[in-house]
């Protein structure tokens, strides 16, 4: 399932995907892949990118 939200967090702050991998220590290709839905991200990453993005786990990753 695509990750939109964490895309239109990412483009609210005009952050590239590259932007955002390299604020939490991946790949842009990895960022790309969760944008997707091709990859299931660690809770230790979902965190990182919440915490780069101001959002909560919530709000980016819970699925309703």
């Amino acid at each position: 399932m695509k990750n939109l939200r964490l895309k239109a967090a990412r483009a609210a702050l005009d952050m590239s995907q590259q932007d955002l991998a390299d604020k939490v220590g991946v790949s842009r290709q990895t960022i790309n892949s969760i944008e997707k839905g091709d990859y299931n991200p660690t809770i230790k990453l979902c965190i990182s990118i919440c915490r780069a993005l101001g959002k909560t786990l919530d709000e980016l990753f819970w699925e309703e």
